[in-house]
């Protein structure tokens, strides 16, 4: 049967306040991206996630983002590439003690938000990521946008670029996601979420807000953790992939 990895967003709650239901998700999803402690997440959030992934089997992937808690990750900040580097090869070492902690690893690593976006479209942050985890490990794929140039830059220096795409984001039609502060940006519709996973992993394709079919091979389909009633829509994207031929499975 073809498999497909199925990831979500976790730990991004900050000390009592927490965002998303963790553990439930962790029942459905075969790998966990997260939070490291920039935009979100603590200590003590990141060693309970890393424990409970790791009871399940969950890969855990270092959810790497910009220095900015009180924008939640969702702001472009202009770094220079000697910053961004440091700072990304902080997160990674900082959720991997965890991770060995529990008695795994870190596996993959995954941009989070403004540094997601930034990354898929500029060389300089590009090059600062797949330098931080060249520098740490360079055995760790990472998670990206198909044809980004991050997947470009971290192919080039020997780096898996793993293909994801998302089931409830829009898509414009040159592949790119919808920024957040355009309409459209957010799928509310739980059937047109699945209707787009499925399409993903089975088509290699997706729809643009245009309308436009937009090539989307992809290793990694997403749902946001703080998308409303995201276990539930997690589960029904897990099903019909199922039911599609397409067996949910880690990319590592």
């Amino acid at each position: 049967m073809p498999c497909v990895d199925l990831n979500a967003d976790l730990g991004e709650g900050f000390g009592i306040w927490r965002l998303g239901d963790d553990t439930a998700l962790l029942d459905v999803i075969t790998s966990a991206n997260v939070a490291c402690g920039f935009h979100a997440g603590d200590p003590s959030t990141m060693r309970r996630i890393c424990a409970e992934a790791a009871e399940r089997g969950v890969v855990i992937g270092a959810q790497v983002g910009y220095r900015d808690l009180a924008g939640f990750g969702r702001r472009r900040i202009d770094y220079t590439f000697e910053e961004l580097r440091d700072d990304v090869l902080y997160q990674i070492a900082a959720l991997d003690g965890f991770c060995r902690v529990a008695g795994t690893r870190v596996r993959y690593v995954k941009p989070h938000g403004a540094l997601y976006n930034t990354a898929a479209v500029d060389k300089r942050q590009a090059a600062a990521i797949v330098a931080a985890i060249v520098d740490y490990d360079r055995s760790l794929p990472v998670l990206c946008l198909p044809g980004s140039v991050l997947a470009q830059l971290a192919v080039g220096a020997g780096l898996r670029a793993v293909a994801e795409g998302f089931a409830d984001r829009g898509y414009l039609p040159d592949g790119r996601l919808v920024p957040r502060s355009m309409p459209n940006a957010l799928i509310l519709d739980p059937d047109a979420a699945v209707q787009q996973a499925v399409r993903m992993a089975v088509r290699g394709e997706v729809v643009a807000v245009d309308g436009t079919a937009v090539p989307t091979p992809v290793e990694s389909i997403c749902v946001h953790g703080d998308t409303p009633d995201a276990v539930t829509l997690a589960r029904r994207v897990r099903a019909a992939l199922v039911d599609a031929g397409h067996e949910p499975r880690p990319f590592v």
